[in-house]
């Protein structure tokens, strides 16, 4: 191959990491500015309830059951989260708490925002 068509390919990869890079930046920036609203449990039925939501890079896939007006329990189905994973212990906040206002898990962050903002989609579903 010439050193023409390397450079062009070289040049042409930098520019698509460029951009990648910035929206998903963009993405990680909007969730990380998020608001995750606090549910009223008294106005949720009983029952099983699923949510999700997708922030690009990170996605969460929830199950959440609600008996007697509290959580009883929360299943995570699906977390792709890169190195998110403690994120996933933000659950047992929200059990103990009965709240979605618990803070993030330190240095998982947009995961935990993304988790919350999973539960808080599958409890607006039984309001």
């Amino acid at each position: 191959m010439s050193k023409k068509i390397i450079t062009a390919g070289l040049i042409l990869f930098i520019m698509l990491a460029i951009v990648f890079g910035f929206n998903s930046y963009k993405k990680i920036d909007r969730v990380r500015s998020m608001d995750i609203n606090d549910i009223n449990l008294g106005n949720v039925r009983d029952g099983i309830y699923t949510g999700s939501y997708d922030a690009g890079l990170v996605s969460a896939r929830v199950r959440v059951a609600v008996k007697n007006h509290r959580i009883t329990r929360i299943e995570i189905m699906e977390h792709n989260n890169g190195r998110g994973e403690p994120a996933e212990n933000i659950v047992k906040k929200i059990l103990k708490k009965q709240s979605l206002k618990v803070d993030a898990i330190s240095g998982a962050t947009i995961s935990s925002k993304v988790i919350c903002k999973a539960i808080e989609i599958g409890l607006e579903k039984g309001q």
